[in-house]
């Protein structure tokens, strides 16, 4: 049987490549925001129903010049349950991460720790949005407001994803975006920062072109970080192909609600009505004790019939040497590392491919009962 993967990349038809890439040929402006880069700017504003974004080589470097951009100093509270770039984008900018626990629910930064971790060096708040779930953005505004806190998002999963038919890219400070080729939508690599204001896009712009005030005069010190044409290409061939996609996710998604939702030992992530996501990924938890076998020994035996899950987020950030030395009591975070598994999903996964993942699941915990 052939591998079924994770995820699989959204690819524009080559033909409808071809004739941005022979038009870049004609040009012969490959980057330094070249004109393509220019409209998939516009574009993206557009599709996302907000202000304005600054393009970037990819979400890490996004991340890190955000931060940059605020001038922050001291301590950010974020969470352990989320992608090492997050954590690495803080340490980049000579702050300290603080890591709390995560609400057993949506897996998000649980606002109701927050205030504990708050000291006088507490300079901001980095929550994400796990697995493009909207964080409690109204919980985290207000203790950002009441103690003069930054607030930068994590939205690097969250392309398209709303609440209440708003954008969540419209929350806190800063938004960053991922445009990794494993993301709902992708420009191969790259990320986005969103932002509000003309002048803070102004910034983060010079921030990602090292700095240049104009051709004889730099004002900030910058770092290479800008998307050449051939990606902002491939993205804006990309762009129209996207809602299907989702809805393609979506279904995929339904179907293994409707296959695990009563499952004893399997937990899916609840999605309330009024969030709309692109269903990036699939998460369950798997209950050893009411499942009947262990995530891992589930993930082995999905494996044995080429079936790639992945254990999405695990370990957790404060397991990794470079940050146990930040690690606070996260027992939530600490439990759901060990049980989350991401079920294939893509626009691409067939109905056969599908039924085989589920059958597969259920079967191994059958077959262990014998």
């Amino acid at each position: 049987m052939d591998k079924i993967t994770v995820t699989s990349p959204l690819l524009p038809p080559l033909e409808e490549v071809t004739p941005y890439l022979e038009d870049i040929w004609q040009r012969k402006w490959l980057t330094n925001s070249g004109y393509y880069h220019q409209q998939l700017e516009k574009e993206l504003c557009k599709y996302l129903g907000v202000p304005y974004i600054s393009l970037f080589s990819n979400g890490t470097l996004a991340l890190i010049i955000a931060l940059q951009s605020l001038e922050l100093k001291g301590e950010v509270i974020t969470t352990p349950y989320t992608f090492a770039a997050t954590a690495h984008a803080i340490k980049w900018n000579n702050l300290t991460p603080v890591f709390v626990d995560i609400d057993p629910n949506t897996f998000n930064l649980d606002p109701a720790k927050i205030e504990a971790a708050i000291t006088e060096k507490t300079c901001a708040i980095l929550p994400v949005h796990v697995y493009g779930m909207p964080c409690n953005d109204k919980l985290i505004s207000q203790i950002a407001a009441k103690h003069n806190l930054k607030v930068v998002y994590d939205a690097a999963h969250a392309f398209a994803n709303k609440e209440n038919g708003q954008s969540i890219l419209s929350y806190g400070d800063l938004s960053i975006l991922s445009f990794h080729a494993t993301k709902a939508y992708s420009t191969i690599e790259g990320g986005a920062v969103v932002c509000k204001t003309l002048e803070e896009k102004t910034k983060l712009d010079k921030l990602k072109n090292f700095g240049f005030e104009s051709e004889t005069e730099i004002s900030l010190c910058g770092m290479n970080a800008k998307l050449n044409e051939v990606q902002a290409a491939f993205g804006l061939a990309s762009l129209p192909k996207v809602d299907e996609s989702i809805r393609a996710r979506a279904r995929v998604a339904k179907l293994y609600d409707k296959a695990f939702s009563k499952v004893a030992g399997i937990k899916i992530l609840h999605r309330e009505n009024n969030v709309e996501l692109n269903h990036s990924y699939y998460p369950i938890l798997v209950d050893q004790e009411k499942f009947g076998i262990t995530r891992d020994k589930l993930l082995a035996k999905l494996q044995e019939k080429n079936i790639f899950a992945r254990r999405y987020f695990y370990p957790l950030i404060t397991e990794f040497d470079l940050y146990k030395r930040y690690c606070g009591l996260t027992p939530v975070a600490s439990d759901i590392s060990k049980k989350v598994l991401c079920l294939p999903i893509h626009a691409e996964l067939t109905l056969a491919e599908q039924e085989v993942v589920i059958s597969t699941v259920l079967l191994s915990r059958r077959a262990e009962k014998k």
